[in-house]
């Protein structure tokens, strides 16, 4: 009769470990890919030229949603809203390949937000951005 108690709590355990595991693994494969969500919505966002480095990227919320500015070769700007037009998923820069990649389907957007390749059915949406002094304001 003891025997099998123990059998039981072992495989209660085993199987609530075995849970829990499976959440710590799928929690934050989730929260990478579903866009980001905000408790409260801004107008706009203000980040300094110097927080983007030449040839890469920042990554911002707008409104709820995910944004990210690029500063190309030469220091031009590009800003547009991260989130595919897919599926959903946030995408990543490239900065070797000088695109965007979505880590979901493998889209491919070039730096001013076409679709390269891959399943997205339009471009990434542009976001209108003022650059005044050593700031830029974003929305």
């Amino acid at each position: 009769m003891e025997s099998t108690n123990r059998r039981k709590f072992l495989i209660a355990s085993l199987g609530a470990l075995g849970v829990a595991g499976l959440g710590a693994v799928l929690y934050p494969l989730v929260r990478f890919l579903a866009p980001l969500k905000s408790a409260g919505i801004k107008q706009n966002v203000t980040l300094k030229l110097s927080e983007i480095p030449e040839g890469g990227s920042k990554v911002f919320e707008l409104n709820g949603n995910a944004g990210v500015i690029v500063k190309l070769r030469g220091g031009s700007l590009a800003a547009f809203s991260a989130v595919c037009t897919h599926l959903g998923c946030i995408v990543q820069w490239q900065k070797e390949q000088g695109q965007f990649l979505c880590p979901c389907h493998g889209g491919q957007f070039s730096a001013e937000g076409t679709v390269v390749g891959g399943p997205p059915p339009k471009p990434l949406a542009k976001l209108p951005f003022i650059v005044n002094g050593e700031n830029v304001t974003i929305g």
